[in-house]
């Protein structure tokens, strides 16, 4: 059996392998048109800023390795122009010789990635603006920084790439501006949990000129001028494009393969296209959502890998399934983690589902261990079947070990209201002994067994104010204080029982604190003196971090920097 593989990182070099393991006879041959193969893309930003010393170390694998370990014809520079499933054969051009050639094939795999979006804008191939997809688009922004020692940069784009590589041109010292025409960074998060993000990523110097667009770029003054619709333009040593990626499925298209969302390549869970014989994985296929069924595209390490093996044992005569991409993933900014997994509550609202979400903001570890740091979490279920949705974390240490259990529970199936069962691993140092995981489904079997009734920040705006309902916060008076909304009058809870006669009996109540633990106490002393009760969800902490958000972005400068 002879197997081709067109292009050799994630999908396809996990491919490679998994066929060598299953059958030592077959013949494989990989091409690959970069001069790398199974190079880590993920840690391309980290290799400009530095964190990364040795550009080896994003290379995992070598043509020469990967031959010596697994007798797989690694042939990079090799790029492949054409299929012809009808002939079982793919043009390749030799990068190095200019030759062509055709490459017959008994199976053949495609795992050609993405691209960098570059939408059809003046001046996108200027040599002072780049994007960052490959080891070689890596090794030329490295360059240019050496070289040319820039002052400033303006990044299109707040998705991972931008993210990250805005933290590591800031640690080079360079002035760093994030524009993109979404009003928040890291789709995968709802605005409320953005808002945590915003904050982190402006108190290290990094402007944000959020609900921008770009219309173009022009060379001036040593520098590039980023043009932007109804604005005054921004003017950086150097721009880079990070505006997300782009199925990189012409090959397919050019050869009548089946495409869907995005132009992605339609695959069975057998990872098989439209055409026999031909596998498709990685970036460039359409999947299932795991959680919501919808046809979708996640351009993730993880899935990658896995619909490569996939891929690899049905070449070879087995029958594995991909049961689909739940999007699990997470990201460093500075000092801060960020999660998520599953879908957020927008995106589930507009599929026209009936959610519901808790807010929460439990220590790292037991509040009496030294170094013990709050994380903010968001568990989106749907209503009255409690089904887990998805989750997000932004916080320090713990916030991936958390997400990772909340992506396993989803995966499992478990209800949201199960999460209190999870026995999970304590010790002071690394946890509590209601772990925050577990706080979240003990909030939730709460809400579903009637013992609390939430409400959440943006209904406050609609509380009526005409005395038909009480507005009560029990933080304390310093707290209060320090920063309140308007309405609602201070009672602390340790005060709350000799105070009562302070509240009209029959009205319904609407508490808040901190983070929403005080309020439910306070909830729970009111409802049982006869007062139905509300609890704000999150408390003022989330509610004060997206009003103040949202006001930091509506009144930034017209350069758009706004930190």
């Amino acid at each position: 059996m002879k197997v081709v593989i067109v292009g050799g990182v994630a999908g396809g070099a996990t491919a490679a392998a998994r066929i060598r393991r299953l059958d030592e006879e077959a013949q494989i041959v990989v091409f690959e048109r970069s001069g790398h193969i199974s190079y880590a893309n993920c840690g391309l930003p980290y290799y400009i800023g530095g964190a990364i010393g040795d550009p080896a170390a994003l290379t995992l694998q070598t043509p020469e390795s990967f031959y010596a370990r697994f007798r797989v014809d690694m042939r990079v520079l090799h790029e492949v122009t054409a299929l012809h499933p009808e002939r079982k054969t793919v043009s390749v051009k030799d990068l190095t010789t200019g030759e062509s050639f055709e490459e017959p094939y008994d199976k053949l795999i495609l795992s050609p990635g993405a691209r960098p979006t570059q939408p059809k804008l003046p001046g996108v191939g200027l040599g002072r603006v780049f994007t960052l997809r490959t080891v070689e688009d890596t090794l030329r922004i490295k360059e240019h920084i050496r070289r040319e020692r820039p002052r400033s940069a303006v990044l299109a784009g707040g998705g991972f790439i931008g993210l990250e590589l805005a933290e590591n041109l800031r640690e080079l010292g360079l002035e760093v501006t994030i524009v993109q025409r979404p009003r928040q960074l890291m789709s995968p998060f709802d605005p409320d949990m953005a808002a945590f993000l915003h904050s982190q990523v402006r108190s290290h110097g990094i402007g944000l000129a959020l609900g921008r667009t770009v219309e173009g770029f022009r060379e001036r003054e040593g520098g590039v001028d980023v043009l932007l619709k109804d604005e005054p333009s921004l003017h950086a040593d150097m721009v880079v494009l990070a505006i997300g990626v782009t199925p990189d499925t012409a090959l397919a298209r050019a050869a009548g393969l089946e495409l869907g969302v995005k132009g992605a390549i339609v695959v069975n869970d057998r990872m098989e296209t439209s055409a026999p014989h031909i596998y498709a994985v990685g970036d460039a296929v359409q999947v299932k959502h795991y959680v919501t069924g919808e046809d979708t595209v996640i351009a993730l390490a993880g899935p990658a890998n896995k619909q490569g093996r996939i891929a690899a044992d049905n070449v070879c005569g087995g029958d594995s399934r991909y049961p689909g991409s739940q999007g699990s993933s997470v990201i460093k900014i500075f000092e801060m983690t960020a999660a998520s997994t599953g879908v957020n509550e927008t995106h589930a609202r507009q599929l026209g589902l009936d959610v519901d979400k808790v807010l929460l903001s439990p220590m790292s570890h037991a509040g009496y261990y030294p170094g013990g740091q709050v994380m903010t979490m968001k568990v989106v279920f749907e209503k009255g079947t409690f089904r887990l949705l998805g989750a997000q974390i932004v916080g320090y240490e713990g916030v991936d070990k958390r997400i990772d259990v909340l992506a396993a529970a989803i995966h499992a199936g478990l209800k949201a209201t199960e999460l209190k069962d999870l026995d999970l691993a304590y010790a002071p140092p690394y946890s509590s002994a209601k772990d925050p995981v577990n706080m979240a489904g003990y909030m939730i079997d709460n809400l579903a067994r009637g013992v609390v009734k939430q409400f959440h920040a943006e209904d406050i705006p609609a509380l009526p104010r005409d005395g038909s309902v009480t507005l009560l916060d029990v933080r304390t008076p310093a707290e209060y204080g320090r920063g309140r909304v308007e309405g609602f009058r201070n009672i602390p809870v340790d005060a709350l029982r000799e105070r009562l006669g302070e509240l009209e009996a029959g009205r319904p109540v609407y508490v808040m604190c901190q983070s929403g633990l005080r309020s439910y106490i306070a909830c729970r002393i009111l409802a049982g003196h006869g007062f139905e009760t509300y609890n704000l969800s999150g408390g003022f902490r989330c509610c004060e971090a997206a009003a103040s958000d949202r006001r930091l972005i509506q009144r930034c400068a017209p350069c758009g920097m706004d930190q």
